[in-house]
């Protein structure tokens, strides 16, 4: 039987072991200086072993130079640490800062610099070889968290929504919540700011296509196009006259238009200015905050040798064998990834079959799978979230990377590269292989044989891009940003509602910020990575959908106060970071530049109907005949654009009968009318097929230069950030020279 009184001995201030009723009641501490408060069950609740492994990391905590105070409510049992001041001494002393300044008094440790020295310490080995972490999830402890302190005044001016346009705080956040949080904001708010002019040109395209909805020669052809008769799509047996996607095809013009190629190339200057500018403005900030030396390597050591003064260095690691089982691994997640794509496909192709009768007319059976099939995929991407994050941590651990910096570098790489084919596994198949794979009518390419693929729609394969990017951004810009905000919201009214608050007021300060929505490690990273595909979204296949950089402005600036309400007033508060730059994502965002680059040209050339008409209106148009003032030079061109098909040849008797006297359909392709030719392609599709290439070459190629370029102008760090710099290594260096001739003259 376990000794009961074991259950009440817990460690006190000085060390001693005392009832744990009677520390509840010793001398009450200033609530500001408790740098953490670790909560643990109330103790009748814990086993003998429980209890002896929580006073042994109690009192190896005072040994460190840790001061404990514990509360009790009825339900749980509250620890305050606060650190001895002798532990920021070292921390200065380590890192060469002087101790004493000019003036001769001691500057006060910011409340940021002791929490993360705290976190640091609590969050290391114990000399059982425990962590925190292993403590907790043996019930040892619940949690532990920094209490929020002074936040009211960026709760007025920051977190709230009458705040939504004005201008953030950097200073003031990065005093409360440190440099990685504020550094975050700042990149945020800068990225809000140039979407303004991305927005505004994404909006002028797409509207310029008002001005070709009743003008275009194309459109009125095709709504005029009565008697030319589309051939069945799928396993409809119906023939469709052309004109039945008149509204389509007019639709289809705001996004694919002469304006399209400029503004993929626009874009592609924005997001090389936008990241120049950026580098600009962090190494402005960082240099105002005094952080443009700062190295994160000698942060890192001396955290560890104030936490264990006997620290022996650990060195840089490489496995070839690891390096190879990771890059196996994470190539099959991705074909896996790929799977997934192809598996929304044979939905879509089984959905279209069962549903062909039961479509919405005005819509077609192709759109409304389209449109099914991205809420699937939102559906999917929300699931495969969860697993790829999973999956990251296994294979970043299976690495081991020797600090945490350099642990949430290498996570960083996988999970936004498992996030990314999740993304846009689905956009790419639509954007280039939807249609393409479909043979011609009368010898479809089918399923396993029984269920024909899936094919674009009749005004273009632009459309169902253009569906499948509204439909995901959309709702991962509403939906998403919705439940983000309500689901700590609820959750903290719920706790708050069935919280047994204290008599105590220091005691329910502890009992109120325990009542937050606890925060992780990941909290911070899944704000970026949400960012991070926002801007893959707005760049990426930013050709199909204009009006991406419009939507990701309107959703950032709601997503900067919702951020700013969850950190100030519905979580914990986050463990400060230092931090001089945003790290690892900068990589991703150029990366993301150069793929942006790729797809949009890729967009532009097999997707757009842009070198079609390019090449007809400069080849075949009647504008080679007669001049452009009498004639459109688009004249013809849907009749160029369509091959035909005799109906006769069609093995499947149900569309022989319904064609009645029908003897010829029309089909998006470039194909022989001659059926002793098999319906090969024709001479039209093989020039088209090398412009394309070449225009996709051409494209990358001046859009790149335009990037380096760019990037060479504008310089990463502003001139008067390097003057600063230097101006403040030569004052150190007379400074050395003139203590020097002092040293040697005495």
């Amino acid at each position: 039987m376990q000794d009961e009184e074991s259950f009440q001995v817990l460690v006190g201030t000085e060390g001693e072991s005392f009832p744990l009723m009677e520390i509840g009641t010793c001398e009450a501490e200033p609530s500001e200086q408790w740098d953490f408060i670790l909560v643990a069950k109330y103790h009748t609740e814990l086993r003998f072993k429980q209890v002896e492994r929580q006073k042994q990391f109690l009192e190896e905590l005072k040994s460190k130079g840790f001061h404990v105070k514990v509360r009790e409510d009825q339900k749980r049992v509250f620890f305050g640490i606060r650190a001895d001041n002798r532990i920021f001494d070292l921390y200065r002393t380590l890192l060469m800062e002087p101790e004493v300044p000019a003036s001769g008094v001691e500057p006060a440790t910011p409340t940021t610099t002791r929490i993360r020295i705290v976190n640091f310490i609590l969050n290391s080995k114990t000399a059982s070889g425990d962590t925190f972490e292993d403590l907790v999830k043996d019930g040892v402890f619940e949690d532990k968290f920094p209490l929020h302190r002074g936040e009211e005044d960026l709760k007025m001016k920051w977190a709230q929504w009458r705040n939504m346009f004005q201008e953030q705080p950097i200073d003031a956040i990065r005093e409360y919540f440190g440099e990685k949080v504020a550094l975050y904001f700042a990149w945020l708010g800068w990225y809000t700011y140039m979407l303004v002019p991305a927005a505004v040109v994404g909006l002028i395209v797409f509207l310029s296509g008002f001005a070709l909805f009743n003008s275009s020669q194309i459109s009125k052809e095709i709504c005029e196009a009565h008697d030319i008769f589309l051939c069945p799509i799928g396993d409809s047996d119906k023939y469709q006259p052309l004109s039945v996607t008149c509204v389509f095809a007019k639709l289809t013009h705001f996004f694919d238009n002469e304006g399209t190629v400029l503004f993929a190339i626009f874009m592609a200057l924005w997001a090389t200015v936008f990241l120049e500018i950026w580098k600009r403005q962090r190494a402005r900030v960082v240099l105002h905050w005094d952080l443009y030396g700062w190295d994160e390597d000698q942060e890192e050591m001396a955290l560890e040798l104030i936490n264990c003064p006997d620290y022996k260095l650990r060195r840089h690691q490489h496995s070839y064998l690891r390096s190879t089982i990771i890059l196996v691994l994470s190539l099959l997640m991705i074909c896996f990834m790929i799977g997934m794509a192809h598996m929304l496909v044979v939905y879509r192709v089984l959905a279209a079959a069962l549903f062909s009768n039961l479509a919405w007319p005005f819509l077609g059976v192709t759109t409304a799978m389209v449109a099914i099939g991205a809420v699937v995929h939102y559906v999917t991407i929300i699931i495969m979230t969860k697993v790829n994050k999973y999956v990251a941590l296994k294979l970043c651990d299976f690495e081991k990377p020797r600090t945490f910096s350099e642990r949430e570098s290498k996570f960083t790489v996988k999970f936004f590269t498992l996030q990314f084919f999740a993304h846009f596994s689905s956009l790419i198949y639509i954007a280039f292989i939807l249609g393409r794979i479909n043979g011609h009518p009368g010898k479809s390419t089918r399923l396993a044989g029984l269920w024909k693929l899936e094919e674009c729609h009749l005004s273009g394969c632009m459309m169902d891009l253009f569906v499948q990017m509204a439909i995901i951004m959309g709702l991962k810009q509403t939906l998403s940003n919705c439940v983000e905000y309500l689901r700590p919201w609820f959750a903290y009214k719920q706790k708050m509602l069935w919280a047994c608050w204290a008599g105590d007021l220091e005691l329910q300060d502890w009992q109120r910020n325990y009542c937050l929505n606890p925060v992780t490690s990941f909290t911070l990273f899944d704000e970026f990575m949400e960012m991070m595909i926002q801007y893959g979204f707005t760049t990426i296949f930013v050709a199909a959908f204009p009006l991406a950089p419009l939507l990701a402005f309107f959703s950032n600036v709601v997503e900067i106060r919702l951020d700013a309400i969850k950190m100030v007033q519905l979580q914990r508060r986050l463990v400060p970071r230092k931090a001089k730059d945003i790290g690892t994502w900068l990589q991703v965002l150029e990366i993301i530049g150069v793929l942006a680059v790729i797809a949009n040209g890729m967009v532009i050339a097999f997707t757009s109907e842009f070198i079609p008409r390019m090449i007809y209106k400069y080849r075949d148009s009647p504008c080679r005949r007669e001049p452009p003032q009498k004639v459109d030079c688009l004249t013809g061109y849907v009749n160029h654009s369509l091959s035909v098909f005799f109906t006769k040849d069609f093995q499947d008797p149900k569309k022989m009968q319904a064609s009645g006297n029908l003897t010829e359909c029309r089909y998006r392709d470039y194909r022989n009318r001659d059926p002793n030719d098999k319906y090969n392609f024709t001479e039209q599709f093989w020039l088209l097929l090398a412009i394309r290439l070449a225009f996709v070459i051409l494209f990358e190629h001046v859009a790149l230069c335009i990037k380096v370029i760019a990037a060479w102008f504008v310089p990463d760090v502003p001139q008067l950030v390097k003057n600063k710099v230097l101006e403040e290594k030569y004052d150190v260096l007379q400074e050395k020279l003139r203590s020097s001739s002092k040293s040697t003259d005495v």
